[in-house]
């Protein structure tokens, strides 16, 4: 055990301040002290030991978010295993590659999965894995027999690790965390406990968590954000809510009866809670939250300023980040309380969207050798280094960082520049570039000045096949409730609620969009967009949709 001497380790918050902590979970009708929550994991530790997980085996996970979930992960990466979360939104085919990709030796799922197990040992197309073991209450599922509880082998452990210091899987890795991606196979993400501790210390110190922090369990735990997030509350010794996945009325519920202070969100869900309290009139079920912290893309200044109203006493802040990252690279302030204005820097130009300052262990770098920028323009690939990168991809049960990292810098895959202040500034993703008559144009750019037109409820920007240009650029908009779409063919009814293409190209010119970047196509889209289980736009799709469904030509 020496060689764990010096080395942080994620099960080490299982003394300090959570140990003395009376509550530190709710879930349900179940409270958990600190203590209990201590014990439970450090008794589980011991039954997966004895059921023989040993240094560097790997533990996938699918289930909806509880206490033992929390538990759970404490106590696989205590013996030194690693967990693999699978996301509870794939379908059994993608479960299936990411599985295929980390060879688990042990699979644990909850009622909502038995399938997934029953399919998954009745064709032993996965040999890797000898345990099977159900989450939660076995009553709940009527395969019962076929398997054993996590609940069953913690209460015959006969003991617990308590004597025994935690250990680390071989380079440290204490999770797998598979990125979405827009395309092709899962990749799992190899995360160090120190990468995990050093971001959980950033959010820590700059959210501002305490012990007297309630955290509402808002993010899956199969997310980096979300798992951020919950080790950075058990650091700091707050108490858990936990609900088993994110809905709006859970929500509401679960603040208004716990006095919830902090949660995490991503646009989705900051408007899912807007549109929820508008309906039902909600007015003060908010006034307890003192901090929410916003990823997975920009809110808008109309969420922001709605957020604002409905948790005045919050500071809302923003991240961007990325799995590869262990979560968030910047931060910054969008609202403080009784401030209900978005402050001014927030807005998106042409120049991208700022996302604020790194945290004080990050480094970021703009490499515009590779980026296709002029030698002038301050523009390049956004590279990172630090103790937060990744250990690297998950490949054949090794660790692969031979397309990622070079010289210590991991690539972003984000282009973007850093102003005088510091401040970053995102123009959006190497791959969705657009290149039009030899000019670069980031989708991201174009759909910010779109998406401020107040007719529009989203804009899609996309890049499609042309023999002049080489790609020309479309627009794929959503139109808000309320408002009228008028073609070029159509009358103007001149009610003063209506959009068009002309329309929405003048709004870009007077936005100050550059010529070359101001779509001519636009396309009305009445369905949902194709998105990942992320909430990431699937932008080959909706291009091979629209190529699919219709003739492009300008509508100007």
């Amino acid at each position: 055990m020496s060689q764990q001497h010096g080395r942080g380790h994620i099960a080490h918050c299982l003394g300090g301040a959570l140990a003395g902590r009376d509550t530190v979970a709710v879930s349900g009708n179940r409270r958990l002290t600190g203590a209990g929550l201590a014990d439970g994991a450090r008794r589980l530790a011991a039954a997966l030991s004895n059921l023989g997980v040993r240094r560097g085996h790997v533990v996938a996970v699918v289930a909806f978010n509880s206490i033992e979930y929390i538990e759970l992960f404490l106590a696989v990466t205590y013996i030194g295993g690693i967990i693999a979360p699978l996301n509870y939104r794939w379908s059994f085919e993608e479960a299936s590659q990411a599985l295929e990709l980390v060879q688990p030796t042990v699979f644990i799922f909850d009622g909502s999965y038995s399938s997934w197990a029953l399919r998954l040992k009745e064709s032993n197309s996965l040999t890797s894995v000898n345990l099977y073991l159900f989450l939660g209450n076995l009553c709940s599922i009527s395969q019962a027999a076929n398997f054993v509880s996590v609940e069953q082998i913690k209460r015959s452990s006969g003991g617990t690790t308590r004597a025994v210091e935690p250990v680390s899987a071989p380079n440290d890795v204490a999770l797998i965390c598979f990125t979405s991606g827009t395309t092709g196979r899962p990749k799992g993400v190899a995360i160090s406990h120190t990468s995990l501790i050093i971001q959980s210390l950033a959010k820590i110190a700059i959210v501002g968590y305490g012990e007297d922090d309630i955290y509402l369990h808002t993010a899956p735990l199969c997310h980096i954000g979300g798992i951020s997030s919950c080790l950075a509350i058990l650091m700091a010794g707050g108490c858990h809510v936990l609900i088993p996945k994110f809905d709006a009325k859970s929500a509401f519920d679960a603040i208004l009866e716990h006095r919830v202070t902090s949660f995490i969100t991503v646009p989705a869900i900051m408007a899912d809670l807007l549109s929820y309290a508008r309906k039902q009139k909600i007015l003060n079920h908010g006034m307890t939250v003192t901090k929410i912290l916003n990823g997975g893309g920009g809110l808008s200044s109309e969420l922001i300023t709605g957020a604002s109203h409905l948790f005045p006493n919050a500071t809302i802040f923003s991240a961007y980040g990325m799995t590869e990252a262990c979560s968030s690279l910047t931060f910054m302030v969008l609202t403080r309380p009784k401030i209900q204005e978005p402050k001014d820097q927030l807005g998106s130009s042409s120049e991208g969207v700022c996302v604020g300052k790194p945290a004080p262990h990050i480094e970021i770098q703009i490499n515009r050798n590779g980026s296709n920028s002029s030698s002038s323009s301050p523009i390049g690939n956004i590279l990172t280094r630090g103790l937060h990168t990744m250990s690297g991809y998950w490949v054949n049960n090794s660790i692969d960082t031979s397309d990622s990292v070079r010289n210590g810098w991991l690539d972003t895959g984000d282009i973007g520049w850093v102003d005088k202040t510091g401040n970053l500034w995102l123009m959006g993703r190497q791959k969705g570039r657009i290149k039009t008559g030899g000019e670069n144009v980031y989708p991201e750019e174009v759909e910010s000045v779109l998406s401020q037109h107040p007719g529009l409820a989203k804009a899609v920007v996309i890049g499609m096949p042309d023999s002049r240009l080489g790609e020309k650029i479309v627009a794929c908009v959503s139109i808000r409730d309320g408002w009228n779409w008028v073609d070029a063919r159509a009358v103007h009814k001149g009610e003063g609620r209506e959009v068009s293409a002309q329309m929405l190209q003048d709004h870009c010119r007077t936005n100050k969009l550059s010529r070359f970047k101001v779509p001519r196509i636009y396309y009305q889209w009445s369905k949902p967009f194709p998105v990942t289980t992320t909430g990431k736009i699937r932008r080959e799709q909706l291009k091979a949709e629209i190529l699919a469904s219709v003739k492009l030509h300008s509508n100007l």
